[in-house]
């Protein structure tokens, strides 16, 4: 134990600045270079314990053990309840400081969460991680989950870490892919996501993500440093990724040598680096190299270290005594901890359909059907369940239940006999053998969708996996770990037979001479079976569910499989066999409820059409099942509502990669098309009536707060819970505005008869739009709508007010540069980096692409335009009015090719017929030349100004 140094950094009752300042002057330059690396190392002379950041604790603690499992992020969100959501961030920071007492260095108080990326596209692959697609309630929410993380006192709980910043929703090639932000959506929407809980001081700390952002790594974000930090008085410390700095000189190639690229990430505002594990010494050794190199200042690494200084002191580290230090082990899956994990998975779950057949009432017997009604899932960064209530359980507490997996059995074989597995517990390599018991050779085939498939030995119910050594064996629990081993695509062959190919690898299956089944790297010599189904999972849970008064079929994902960190879905679709049984148990008994358990919405368009009720949820921890028997049998009422839209088809959705939401209208916010289920969704046992909308003013300006007041009424026959919904439209603008956007919501539970008025607040400042013409928001003046409903898609009424704000004016060319990303319609062109540091310029992705230039105002006539370009290969530039391909040309330059794509230089345009307000376009005759800004002169002066 390190002995305590006295020095004015232990004493409570100073600033925390002079606190900092106190031990930074303390430390020597190597040990301050040591504090840079997420496992820190003690300073003995100073009485500093070493120090690890990196604790998960996203719906709970994780990895550490048993632990309380709460819903998935997603799931908390869809409560639409943020009290609830900081009380479920307080017992996991609770159960964080627990074991921490418990094991200083294997659970820091650095914890990395929550998730406040906006869910753009429900394909990404870590979609239950997020809260919303709308970045306000995303902002809510993740506020709320990082003070309860946080804590009250003004010593810090834990340090919650905001992930991941920016512009990050795919996993698809996410090292090297780059995320193509227009301004107004970088400030409109991402932005929107992770300013609240930082401004709020709810979140102390900030995580890069591992993509680019207009052609720049986001570990080397300019904004970091110039927007984020500007949105509070206090240190925020900034931690890399797993891995992520190395990748700067690997994957991305952005820097020639690790030195150089790591001053680069600490001049940007990294102040952690998350590489080579727990082996800090490669890591050090370059930052030294990088003083020594003069690519850094001492004053460079003060600057990183005060700010992992100054969150250690605020989590009391080096104070006598903290709030936290009575937490004990006994606070893990506490009753009441285990309570709250009931409350929440019930509020979390969500009625998407039903024609009275819910609640439940007088039913004698119950048919639990499907791969996921007797199972819980936990996902990556879940904590392990200390136990676990699936649906089967909860209901069969309740009511008489019978229950069938409705998973296919089936047999594989080939010319030299069955493939047969291991028996014991331990199971063993798989083998194909022409003698053996039937049992052996059976094996349950579980469909994750996306042509993921499992298969579960039934000698002994283990799955089966591939060890290291390429050998397949029946040992494991179900499909799990980061490199997921246990999945297998089912190619075809001729005449109906199969190959089974190893998801993780790539490599077929194959049979060795021994008679064991192993990968080989030969497509060639993989072994051809043949697939006999031995039993019907769909016709099984169909005969069955013929027996039952009702049928509750669980279907939905396993969060490891078929999307997942690493991996984006292609589709929205059910697993084919899992919309096979849904069909096969309907039409054997039409009173079926489909529950789904899933992190992401599925486009269950027949079901929609077919099933008399639908309830979904994220996957809710380890109290599901019994917040799910609570819900379908009428104790409460399904509170949840959709904090995403759930599309008909993945075919509604722009390209993955296109981050660009109002061009393509995605989002509820743009969206324009009829979805299947709209952001906001949930139905009720009872039914709600809005009536007597008042808004405190109809007359409103910059500055003002609106109040909005309405009445809701429960007019049905059951007590329940209605979440009023208030979103605003701006009528007239200047430039595409949402069709709706949320700006208020409040929770409320009403006894049958019972009317409440709920009042929300509509700040008109946050009415405000990124105005690309002078790189600042706008409150514009334009007449607005306020619609109040239950969902985004079921607004009971309206009201319309007047703001009295600001008229964009045309653009002047000539006192403000254009800058290219700042234009208001593009095609063809890519955001790139004009600079490795800063700054963002527009590359033309194929000849003929264009941008252009609403309402500028070429007054008295422009003389020339001064374009900042370069090109690899040069090329020409052609400037037109009106029309990007039949307006008038005033201009036309030749680029010439750049020693590299950062060689910028100034090429000059003479102009003709530039005058009047008039719109401008800057068409590219060529791919791959690159524009920064354009700077105008007027004719009358020749001159810039």
């Amino acid at each position: 134990m390190n002995e305590p140094v006295p020095g004015t950094f232990r004493d409570p009752a100073l600033p925390v600045q002079a606190r900092v300042a106190d031990l930074l002057g303390r430390l020597t330059l190597e040990e301050k270079i040591g504090l840079l690396h997420q496992y820190q190392p003690p300073v003995p002379r100073l009485g500093l314990a070493s120090f690890r950041s990196g604790t998960e604790a996203l719906h709970g603690l994780a990895w550490l053990g048993p632990a309380t499992v709460f819903p998935q992020a997603v799931g908390l969100a869809s409560t639409w309840d943020p009290d609830l959501v900081r009380s479920v961030g307080a017992a996991a920071g609770a159960e964080v400081v627990a074991m921490h007492h418990k094991d200083p260095s294997g659970a820091g108080l650095n914890v990395w969460a929550p998730v406040v990326n906006p869910l753009r596209d429900p394909r990404w692959g870590r979609n239950e991680e997020g809260y919303s697609e709308d970045p306000w309630l995303t902002g809510v929410m993740g506020t709320a989950y990082s003070r309860g993380l946080r804590g009250d006192h003004e010593v810090l709980r834990t340090a919650p870490t905001l992930k991941h910043f920016l512009a990050y929703n795919n996993e698809t090639d996410r090292c090297v892919t780059s995320s193509n932000l227009p301004p107004r959506v970088l400030h409109e929407y991402e932005l929107r996501a992770f300013r609240p809980a930082i401004e709020a001081g709810a979140a102390v700390s900030l995580m890069p993500s591992y993509n680019l952002v207009n052609g720049r790594p986001a570990l080397l974000s300019p904004l970091i440093n110039e927007v984020v930090r500007s949105w509070t008085p206090d240190e925020v410390l900034v931690l890399s990724d797993a891995h992520a700095p190395a990748n700067l000189t690997g994957l991305q190639g952005y820097y020639d040598d690790l030195p150089e690229a790591y001053a680069a990430a600490i001049k940007a505002g990294l102040d952690g680096f998350t590489q080579d594990d727990d082996r800090p010494a490669e890591t050090l050794r370059h930052l030294a190299e990088a003083l020594d190199r003069g690519l850094l200042d001492p004053a460079d690494i003060d600057t990183a270290v005060r700010r992992v200084l100054a969150i250690r002191v605020r989590l009391g580290e080096f104070d006598p005594a903290t709030p936290y230090d009575d937490v004990t082990e006994e606070v893990v899956n506490s009753p009441e901890h285990q309570a709250l994990a009931r409350l929440a998975a019930t509020r979390s779950m969500v009625l998407l359909k039903n024609d009275g057949l819910l609640p439940l009432a007088g039913t004698e017997r119950v048919a639990v059907i499907g791969p996921l009604a007797d199972t819980l899932m936990e996902d990556w960064y879940s904590g392990t369940l200390p136990y676990a209530v699936t649906a089967r359980a909860g209901l069969a507490e309740r009511c008489a239940t019978v229950f069938a997996e409705g998973v296919d059995r089936v047999a594989l074989s080939t010319a030299g006999g069955h493939v047969t597995a291991v028996e014991h517990f331990a199971g063993g390599p798989l083998t194909v053998s022409a003698t053996g018991e039937a049992r052996a050779t059976w094996f349950d085939l579980f469909d994750w969708g996306g042509g993921a498939y499992a298969l579960r030995a039934h000698a002994n119910g283990r799955y089966v996996s591939v060890g290291d050594d390429g050998v397949l064996v029946n040992d494991q629990p179900g499909p799990n770990g980061w490199e997921v081993r246990q999945t297998f695509r089912l190619d075809d062959r001729p005449r109906g037979t199969l190959a089974l190919r190893h998801i993780s690898t790539g490599r077929h299956v194959g049979l060795a001479a021994d008679g064991t089944l192993r990968l080989t790297d030969d497509p060639d010599a993989a072994a051809v079976f043949t697939l006999e189904q031995v039993e019907s999972g769909a016709q099984a849970a169909a005969d069955l569910a013929a027996t039952a008064d009702v049928a509750i079929v669980v279907l939905g994902d396993h969060p490891l499989v078929n999307g997942r960190e690493t991996e984006d879905r292609a589709d929205l679709a059910l697993p084919p066999a899992q919309e096979a049984l849904l069909r096969a148990v309907h039409a054997a008994n039409p009173r079926t409820v489909l529950v789904i358990s899933s992190g992401y919405p599925f486009a269950v368009t027949w079901a929609e059409e077919n099933v008399p009720a639908i309830l979904w949820s994220a996957h809710g921890g380890q109290e599901y099942g019994n917040a799910l028997a609570d819900v379908l049998l009428g104790d409460e009422d399904p509170g949840g509502r959709l904090t995403q839209t759930w599309y008909r088809s993945a075919c509604e959705l722009p390209d993955l990669l296109d981050y660009d939401i109002i061009a393509t209208d995605a989002t509820y916010l743009y969206y324009r098309g009829m979805p299947l289920y709209p952001f906001g969704h949930g139905r009720s046992y009872t039914r709600f009536a809005y009536s007597d909308l008042r808004l405190s003013s109809t007359a409103v300006q910059p500055g003002d707060v609106l109040q909005a007041r309405v009445t809701v009424t429960n007019v049905g026959q059951r007590p329940g819970t209605e979440v009023v919904q208030l979103y605003t439209h701006q009528r007239r603008s200047r430039v595409k505005q949402p069709l709706r956007q949320l700006r208020g919501f409040e929770r409320v539970w009403l006894a049958p008869g019972e009317s409440r008025t709920v009042t929300m607040a509509v700040d008109v400042d946050d009415l405000a739009f990124w105005d690309v013409t002078r790189g600042r928001f706008v409150v514009e003046e334009a007449p607005h709508k306020v619609l109040v409903g239950s969902s985004s898609r079921d607004i009971r009424l309206c009201a319309r007010f007047e703001v009295a704000g600001e008229r964009v004016p045309a653009r002047d060319p000539y006192t403000r540069p254009l800058e290219a990303v700042g234009n208001d319609e593009y095609d063809a062109v890519v955001l790139c980096d004009a600079a490795r540091t800063a700054g963002d310029a527009v590359r033309a992705a194929e000849a003929g692409g264009w941008i252009s230039f609403r309402e500028v105002d070429f007054k008295d006539g422009a003389a020339d335009c001064l374009l900042t370009v370069a090109s690899s290969e040069g090329g020409v530039l052609t400037l037109r009015l009106d029309d990007p391909l039949y307006g008038e040309v005033i201009g036309a330059v030749s680029v010439a090719p750049s020693r590299d794509r950062y060689d910028l230089v100034t090429v000059i345009c003479p102009l003709a017929g530039a005058e009047g307000v008039r719109d401008l376009h800057v068409v590219f005759e060529n791919e791959g030349v690159t524009v920064s800004e354009l700077r105008f002169t007027r004719r009358a002066t020749g001159s810039p100004r």
